[in-house]
């Protein structure tokens, strides 16, 4: 059975955010860690006792439809306070014009870590500042002004494996202005890339 829990693993109310755990055992669920059991019963079943964590945040609607934000362990910590980049890509992709969104966090000195979101938005959409700066106001709107994005970067594309996974570690790269470095082979396609760093 799914629950949706706070971070005292009591569950929340119906379209609230919280942890997703599983109350019961069910088929061919994953039993160890190769060589390491107690990692396993660290890692899933210690978080809220008593149930398996599956990393993940979740809310479920008035019709008990769970609804998975993204995953609970990435996590920005912005002037002290701890941001889902899920949730606010969620809150981007809200927003009428936004056809896709990627949240990454780049070093910062005074917040530790500022939030940078790349935005794609829809074809028949202008990018301009004023869109940058009501998209900034739709997400303080969604989840609070400490989710407010630091910087806006529209992008034609984002970067992408050939299964169509954003590849978050490139986009950290480039927020932090540095040169994108490791392994790129599983990468769509480069030209993606160099047209970001372009637009630095």
């Amino acid at each position: 059975m799914l629950k949706v829990v706070d971070e005292e693993g009591r569950e929340v109310p119906r379209n609230t955010g919280g942890k997703l755990v599983i109350t019961r055992p069910w088929p061919s669920m994953l039993r160890t860690l190769w060589g390491d059991d107690e990692r396993y019963l660290r890692q899933y079943w210690s978080e809220v006792p008593g149930t398996y964590f599956t990393g993940d945040g979740a809310r479920q609607d008035e019709d008990g439809y769970f609804w998975i934000v993204g995953r609970i362990d990435d996590v920005l910590n912005v002037a002290g306070h701890r941001i889902g980049t899920a949730e606010v890509e969620s809150a981007l992709v809200s927003h009428p014009a936004v056809a896709e969104a990627a949240v990454v966090g780049r070093p910062d000195d005074l917040k530790g870590q500022a939030m940078v979101a790349f935005v794609t938005v829809k074809s028949d959409i202008v990018p301009t500042e004023a869109l940058k700066e009501e998209l900034r106001n739709h997400v303080a709107k969604e989840i609070g002004a400490l989710a407010k994005p630091d910087n806006i970067r529209f992008a034609a594309g984002l970067p992408k494996t050939r299964s169509g996974k954003i590849m978050r570690r490139i986009l950290k790269e480039i927020a932090a202005g540095g040169a994108v470095k490791g392994d790129t082979t599983t990468l769509e396609d480069f030209a993606v890339v160099a047209t970001l760093q372009q637009e630095e």
